[in-house]
């Protein structure tokens, strides 16, 4: 094995002078004036990002959770001259299928930590050993420890047929993928790019978006057209930041990589707007574990290199190819836009498809239970 192709064990050890400038930077900021009683509408609240700017200054402990990242095995290694950071549990059940998961914007690796032990060891956790997962859960290549990228091209295509160097790399000659948002992209390009060794494709989050193309069905129920109207909201309302980091990712970086406070309302919003709460983030999910994956950000500079696949994917999107490889749709109502089913069937091989009644577009962070539970019932009929 050459040198770039070594694999490398790895483990976070922050300065402590990079935790001091984060909170000196804090307690130093410069925060805008709001309007009263405009509560989200106009983005994060002032009065709401102050309190959670303090809390992070004095109350958060980034040691503990670096702890406890660190108690899971992780790798780095070197694939298509990329830096490619990754956490890898191996099961103790031997006959455990490998899953790759893959997180997406603004995620990370933290996303998945209450699904690795459930998935990786269910006999310890009140499941059955037969549903056992050897994972592997990469930083994508510009985001955190496996950032920043250093060449234009990386998109979700090329993510993906690296993540097919990466599990080949491991040993692993037939494995499953699992993603969300960025994730659920990379996932269904790796069942493309690595078919004959992909079994099935589990996705939490998949865009149905009608093209007017002949067969298309065109007596859509209430529900169906409710979703599609979600979608237009979505573009209407909430995608500002998309249109930023897709056409002047480098600009925008400036401010988000000098100002921790910025950085932190940038990535909050999106934790309120697309989760299952109703006043703040914290409804949804856990602040600390939320705080974890703004840090992450913040320690690694990669604010501006996480943008750029916005970027590349808007110059390499097309038409998405028909997939013949099996996929699992698990839908959360308070995801950014529900699938439609009968559009998804377009191009997907749909062979298992969930329907919850809570929960959002972080479902690992927001319902674990749900997640790892619908992982293990798709994914039995690969074992």
């Amino acid at each position: 094995m050459s040198d770039d192709a070594a694999i490398r064990p790895f483990r976070i050890d922050v300065p402590q002078a990079d935790l001091d400038d984060l909170r000196d930077r804090l307690r130093r900021t410069r925060f805008p004036d709001g309007l009263p009683g405009a509560g989200w509408d106009l983005g994060v609240p002032p009065d709401y990002l102050r309190e959670l700017a303090d809390h992070w200054a004095t109350a958060y402990d980034w040691r503990a959770h670096e702890a406890h990242i660190n108690s899971f095995p992780q790798f780095t290694t070197v694939i298509d001259g990329q830096n490619v950071h990754f956490l890898h549990i191996r099961s103790p059940e031997p006959d455990a299928l490998p899953l790759v998961l893959t997180h997406g914007w603004p995620g990370s690796v933290v996303e998945f930590l209450d699904v690795i032990g459930p998935l990786s060891d269910p006999r310890a956790h009140g499941g059955d050993p037969a549903d056992a997962f050897h994972l592997v859960i990469p930083s994508m290549p510009g985001y955190g420890f496996s950032g920043p990228t250093t060449e234009r091209g990386w998109g979700v295509r090329r993510i993906a047929r690296a993540w097919a160097v990466l599990m080949d790399r491991l040993g692993y000659d037939r494995y499953g993928a699992q993603g969300g948002d960025w994730g659920s992209m990379v996932s269904r390009e790796l069942g493309l790019a690595d078919a004959g060794h992909v079994a099935g494709v589990h996705l939490n989050f998949l865009l149905t978006v009608p093209t007017g193309a002949p067969g298309e069905p065109d007596d859509l129920t209430e529900d169906e057209r409710a979703r599609l109207d979600g979608l237009g909201r979505f573009l209407d309302d909430m995608s500002g930041y998309l249109k930023i980091q897709s056409t002047r990712p480098q600009t925008l970086a400036y401010g988000l990589a000098d100002s921790p406070a910025g950085q932190l309302a940038w990535i909050t919003e999106k934790f309120k707007e697309w989760t299952d709460s109703e006043r703040v983030p914290e409804d949804a999910v856990d602040r600390d574990r939320l705080l974890t994956n703004v840090t992450v950000y913040w320690l690694t500079n990669t604010a501006g290199s996480s943008a750029r696949l916005y970027h590349e994917f808007a110059r390499e999107r097309s038409r998405p190819e028909v997939s013949a490889t099996p996929t699992g749709v698990a839908v959360f109502p308070r995801e950014i836009a529900p699938p439609v089913r009968r559009l998804a069937e377009r191009s997907e091989n749909i062979v298992h498809w969930t329907e919850f009644d809570r929960g959002g577009h972080f479902a690992a962070l927001e319902q674990p239970e749900l997640l790892v539970g619908d992982v293990r019932e798709f994914f039995r009929r690969f074992r």
